[in-house]
């Protein structure tokens, strides 16, 4: 009996750990073991999607995991986030315009916005960063300007801009008012604020691979920035596949029809729940605006869309505070709205 009433507690509390450290394992495990029961075909499908989404990402997340973990073992990150020392809006424009030229995908940036972060560089700067990249980027602007015009890249560029400005702005003004002096969740980083200041600066080695405790440094990061990575994509990946199973396009192309400004603020809208990853919405969009679809109305699906992906959003909450992802959310409507709008006005205006 006492072995009995011993083992249930050690049960429960080893079961409460489990979920606590690994609940984003658990959570994908569970949707394909429900998936299996009730759709074997989709579980297989959506398993994958997820693997060949984690191998099309790979180069940008290799790239992006080697730069964080050479910046923590290097000591070169506090060199980083002085860099974003200074005028607050200078810091802001600049990395809004890096976020909207950026090759980085929204997987690709995520331990690049981690380490900002814990660098101790002002929420405001990343903000403008994280809202702009997953917009546009080098090889979205060739294919948007092929597949729609080149008066439609451009002004997506400068949509990404401009919500990176919007968004770092209203986020300076907010800490200004005290507001995100905490922004990380509990053991993402290494103890760097992210809203208030920078840490102390330490010695810069180059040469890291010639300290062990440097290549261990290094090593850790990488392993660390890894798993997180693993864990949170594979579970928005097959979300994702989901996502794009059970919402058709053709109800996405029925829901944004039409002229005026309810399209766009239908867009924004649907753009949020509807997401399809940005190569493969431009095709659709084309034909939409082809059948009579408003301009400003497709502006607004693939900024809104960009910005609150699956992978993008995750992300977000993965590391910041639930605030920070409201605040996130909020932005990227009203951006997404107000580009929408403008490159309405602009179409009817040329």
């Amino acid at each position: 009996m006492t072995d009995t009433t011993l083992a249930v507690p050690g049960l429960r509390s080893m079961l409460r750990h489990l979920w606590q450290d690994q609940r984003v394992w658990l959570a994908s495990a569970l949707i394909l073991a429900v998936l299996v029961v009730f759709d074997a075909p989709q579980a297989a499908e959506s398993a994958l999607f997820a693997g060949r989404a984690l191998l099309s990402t790979a180069p940008f997340l290799i790239l992006s995991i080697a730069i964080a973990a050479w910046a923590n073992a290097t000591g070169a990150d506090n060199l980083i986030a002085k860099a974003f020392t200074g005028a607050p809006l200078l810091m802001i424009g600049l990395a809004a315009l890096a976020g909207g030229i950026s090759p980085f995908c929204s997987c690709g940036v995520i331990p690049l916005i981690a380490a900002l972060l814990a660098m101790g560089v002002p929420l405001s700067a990343v903000m403008a960063f994280w809202l702009a990249s997953p917009i546009m980027d080098p090889s979205m602007f060739v294919l948007t300007a092929g597949v729609l015009d080149l008066e439609f890249a451009v002004a997506k560029t400068l949509a990404a801009i401009g919500l990176g400005l919007f968004g770092g702005t209203v986020v300076h003004l907010m800490i200004k008012a005290g507001a995100f002096a905490d922004p990380l969740r509990a053991g993402i980083g290494n103890g760097g604020c992210g809203g208030a200041k920078i840490r102390a600066p330490k010695p810069v080695i180059w040469r890291f691979w010639a300290d062990p405790d440097r290549r261990a440094k290094f090593a850790k990061t990488a392993l660390s920035t890894t798993v997180f990575l693993a864990k949170w994509l594979t579970l928005a990946f097959i979300l994702e596949s989901l996502m794009l199973a059970w919402v058709p396009a053709e109800t996405v192309t029925a829901a944004l029809g039409g002229e005026g400004l309810l399209p766009i603020v239908t867009a924004t809208l649907v753009g949020v729940p509807a997401y399809l990853n940005g190569y493969a919405a431009l095709p659709l969009v084309g034909g939409l605006i082809e059948q009579g679809m408003a301009p400003g109305a497709g502006m607004a699906f693939l900024v809104a869309g960009g910005v609150t992906s699956i992978p993008a959003a995750m992300a977000v909450w993965a590391l910041a505070r639930p605030q920070v992802f409201a605040v996130y959310i909020g932005l990227s409507l009203t951006g997404a709205f107000a580009s929408g709008l403008l490159f309405q006005l602009w179409t009817q205006l040329a």
